[in-house]
């Protein structure tokens, strides 16, 4: 018999069915971006999705609460600290509060101090990233994360 033949063997119901079974559940994970200046939060968010992530972005804390609640597959978010009127510790803060309190956490930030960064690590962060951001080391600590 050959390969063409065999083929023919399972219906095309069949085909699917064994289709289903062997794709991934559910969504792939994907990044929320959250950042009050418009062009670090779209720069961001392109490069990720040039790198074959799936992005979503937030422009305040407010928003990306909303985008927490709404979007289970976000898997990871890269948050910047210093925002109106609610700043990135306060976000982190209520994500570690939240049934999302596991959610991995990278700050991005140009102009963090000291302490806020020690404050944030103290969060549970995976890493305070200053900028211009090392992309390379971003992209190692987003693969690590979403990794399945």
């Amino acid at each position: 018999m050959s390969m063409a033949e065999q083929d023919d063997i399972l219906s095309d119901a069949e085909r699917r069915a064994l289709a289903d079974v062997s794709a991934p559940a559910g969504p792939a994970p994907s990044v929320l971006v959250v950042d009050d200046n418009a062009i670090n939060r779209e720069a961001l968010a392109a490069y990720l999705r040039s790198r074959g992530w799936e992005c979503s972005v937030a422009d305040s804390v407010q928003q990306a609460r909303a985008a927490l609640r709404m979007r289970p597959s976000i898997g990871l978010m890269i948050t910047d600290l210093r925002m109106q009127p609610e700043d990135g510790l306060a976000l982190i803060r209520h994500v570690r509060a939240s049934e999302r309190a596991e959610l991995p956490i990278i700050v991005v930030s140009g102009d963090t101090d000291v302490q806020e960064a020690v404050k944030a690590m103290h969060l549970g962060v995976l890493d305070v990233l200053l900028k211009p951001v090392d992309l390379t080391r971003l992209l190692e600590l987003v693969s690590k994360e979403l990794s399945l």
